[in-house]
């Protein structure tokens, strides 16, 4: 049952308010500016992406009592970028104003160990995993699954960031290390490694009401442990697609989800389809929806939390393949010439305004839509080969 306010609330706002201020608010708020709409940014800094945006943007972050309760007053209903801010903050903001994905949810999927164990209980197939406490407890799950596999700190990781391949038992001390001598040392869980064959991926988009709308399921490619090509629709038999794609809903009503939502999971050599992670936000595994499908996982975002009737998630080409541009210095984040890239007919290429650029920083995406994957992949590799950040 939904608190009072979320019963009651009419979606007609004026202004939706996005907690951060980076790419994917930035692309959140291009649809909700197409809707009519307006935008309220919040971030840990000024000038962000989107930011730039609006005037309604206040750069000294949501922990900042004054500056977060002028967001919420200028905010009709709040929805956010990344899964990072605390609970407690979502609380409270709920007191005031409707926030999507739910506060409750938010708090199943931040710490990856509940998260795991949400799904678990919901019958969705996962990897073993376990709570670590000691560098005894990591060596005593190496024993149990065998090596490698994977430590990771159960909060603030993404990008391949608290995460530690444990090849064999000398590797633990220096990884546990790593994730706990600090000033704010984090919880670490482990997990089994999974002999996969592919990486796949599915954007689910629910409302309030519990309509969804589940993207095709897609391929990913991962370099040191950024997600750097997005294959559209997945080199995988029909009923692994639609296995993954049941799983994806699946994942979302075990926590209630409202909004859109990305679910990464692995197809072991085995066959199977495992769960590996949930985002309550658009993911970057849905950044080809913008040119590839009826309606892109940012619209059916606002649509979600404005409780609307969903757009079809269906695909209005054949195949398209998204590649992150990725910084290869250190500097201001101003690209060298795009005369090149812009050459190529049927690539569309987003830059993320970035003040400064750094190794491996995703910068800007493109995506090419073509007749066959071959095709695209094709186009897409040389685009972004001859981009210089």
């Amino acid at each position: 049952m939904l608190p009072s306010i979320y019963a009651t609330y009419e979606p007609r706002p004026q202004t939706i308010g996005i907690l951060g201020g980076g790419q994917l608010a930035k692309m959140l708020s291009q649809d909700i500016f197409k809707m009519g709409m307006r935008t309220a940014i919040i971030e840990h800094g000024d000038d962000s992406p989107a930011g730039l945006m609006t005037k309604q943007s206040w750069g000294t972050g949501w922990n900042d009592e004054e500056a977060l309760e002028a967001f919420i007053e200028t905010s009709d209903i709040i929805t956010l970028e990344n899964e990072f801010i605390d609970p407690e903050i979502l609380t409270r903001i709920a007191e005031k104003r409707p926030v999507f994905p739910l506060p409750e949810t938010i708090a199943l999927v931040q710490d990856k160990f509940t998260q795991k164990q949400t799904m678990q209980e919901a019958g969705i197939a996962v990897t073993p995993f376990a709570d670590c406490h000691s560098v005894e407890d990591a060596i005593a799950f190496g024993n149990q699954y065998g090596y490698p596999f994977i430590m990771k700190t159960r909060t603030l990781g993404y990008d391949g960031y608290g995460n530690a391949t444990i090849k064999q038992a000398s590797d633990i001390q220096a990884a546990w290390n790593r994730f706990t001598d600090s000033e704010a040392p984090r919880e670490i869980m482990c997990e089994a490694f999974v002999y996969f064959s592919k990486e796949l991926a599915v954007m689910v988009a629910r409302n309030r009401r519990g309509e969804t709308a589940v993207y095709p399921c897609v391929e990913t490619i991962q370099e040191d442990h950024i997600c750097r090509f997005v294959l559209a629709p997945a080199r995988v038999e029909d009923e692994i697609a639609q296995k993954a794609r049941e799983m994806a809903k699946v994942c979302v009503e075990a926590i209630n989800g409202i909004g859109v939502f990305g679910i990464e999971l692995f197809l072991a050599k085995d066959g199977q389809v495992l769960f590996n992670e949930i985002a309550p936000r658009p993911h970057n595994s849905g950044h080809y929806t913008i040119e590839a499908c009826h309606t892109s996982q940012f619209e059916n975002c606002i649509r979600a939390i404005l409780n609307l009737p969903l757009g079809s998630p269906d695909m209005k080409v054949p195949a398209a393949v998204m590649v992150n541009l990725l910084g290869t210095r250190t500097g201001p984040g101003v690209p060298d010439s795009p005369v090149d890239t812009l050459k190529h007919p049927h690539t569309t290429v987003h830059l993320y305004g970035k003040k400064d650029c750094r190794k491996g920083r995703k910068m800007g995406h493109l995506t090419t839509c073509s007749h066959t994957l071959d095709e695209a992949a094709k186009e897409a590799y040389s685009a972004a080969s001859s981009w210089i950040w």
